[in-house]
């Protein structure tokens, strides 16, 4: 480990932190900082900052502009003729680069980044006024299309936080509302929380997990609605949505209890698994927090005494799945884990980096 990395450790180690909030950072700071793996050293900057360091002594932020940033890419992830920037969405090793539209950019600009902020590349030096210009010069706006939400949260969460109401996109088609793209977004999300929606409004227990609908999104949708709700920092945003924002809020909420049932379910039902179950455990607990977070933070909700003591009850759970990760020696075996199960190994780098942002914010 280099001195810089050490003395990055002593900095943010000063103030004292529960146990399982410190595994976190230790295991974020430790397995997202191989300079080889871009989307690791992104969830780094998550928890960390603009100035986590890979390994190697660079700033993350340099490596992944100079390793991995490509100019001429092509929409299917090709290179070839044009002048977008990009990045292929996994390396010739499998390793993922940015298997997410826009969430190396995205992640550059939620780390408060000045838009004149220039990076290394292969070719000279880019900004991210210009990163984030290639994005809105390649986005196309299909709200029919699942997978383009599915796939879309970084891209509007990006296009969200660099605009403001009354703004237009312009695109290679031409110029897009950012006001449609947002309305539509919150129609979209909507619709995919229906089902969690109709369990609050019944009363029922739990709403069974099948992939179905917000499921079927990356984190359980978790970065869709980030996306969504930071819009509501605008006040005649917050205004016009009233009622539909305080009902997606009330469903995350609902989501908490009902995923926590069949989570201690699974542990009874399929003890084999628990390093999966654990694992998705940090994840879902991690992005609760994360999510709430930005809300609170970003729109200036409160929460009442009752969400107050769900975000408390988050973290114990969290806590909790931190705790029998360690049990199982889990944050010890990341090489073991790797060879036997690729996606858990990446889901415990990204997910820890996640989980301690969400955790750094409730303190």
């Amino acid at each position: 480990m280099t001195v810089a990395t050490l003395l990055l450790i002593a900095s943010l180690s000063q103030a004292p932190r529960p146990h399982a909030h410190q595994a976190l950072l230790d295991q974020c700071l430790v397995h997202a900082a191989d300079p080889k793996n871009p989307w690791a050293l992104a969830h780094g900057i998550t928890a960390y900052g603009p100035s986590f360091l890979a390994s190697d002594g660079r700033k993350a932020t340099e490596v992944i502009t100079k390793d991995f940033l490509e100019r001429n890419l092509l929409p299917d992830g090709g290179v070839g003729p044009g002048s977008a920037f990009g990045y292929l969405r996994y390396g010739p090793d499998k390793l993922p680069i940015e298997p997410h539209s826009n969430l190396l950019t995205k992640t550059f600009v939620l780390a408060k980044l000045p838009l004149t902020t220039a990076f290394p590349t292969r070719w000279g030096q880019v900004t991210l006024q210009q990163l984030v210009d290639g994005v809105k010069k390649g986005f196309r706006h299909v709200p029919a299309s699942d997978d383009y939400w599915k796939d879309g949260a970084w891209t509007i969460d990006l296009l969200s936080q660099t605009g403001t109401p009354g703004a237009t996109i312009t695109t290679e088609l031409g110029r897009v509302p950012l006001d449609t793209v947002m309305d539509d977004a919150l129609t979209a999300l909507e619709k995919n929380q229906a089902e969690l929606t109709e369990g609050l409004d019944k009363g029922l227990p739990e709403v069974p997990k099948r992939k179905q609908g917000i499921y079927a999104h990356p984190c359980g949708g978790l970065h869709f609605m980030q996306a969504v709700f930071g819009w509501a920092r605008f006040p005649e945003v917050k205004k016009r949505w009233g009622p539909r924002l305080d009902k997606q809020v009330a469903v995350l909420f609902y989501r908490l209890e009902s995923e926590r049932r069949q989570y201690d379910a699974a542990l009874q039902q399929a003890p084999q698994f628990k390093l999966q179950i654990l694992t998705q455990q940090v994840k879902f607990y991690g992005h609760f927090l994360e999510t709430l977070a930005r809300l609170k933070n970003e729109t200036g909700w409160k929460p009442n005494k009752e969400q107050q003591l769900a975000v408390n009850r988050a973290k114990a759970l969290l806590d909790a799945a931190v705790t029998g990760l360690e049990g199982i020696k889990a944050f010890q075996s990341m090489a073991t884990i790797k060879q036997s199960n690729p996606q858990v190994h990446l889901d415990l780098i990204g997910d820890a980096c996640h989980a301690a942002n969400g955790w750094n914010q409730w303190q």
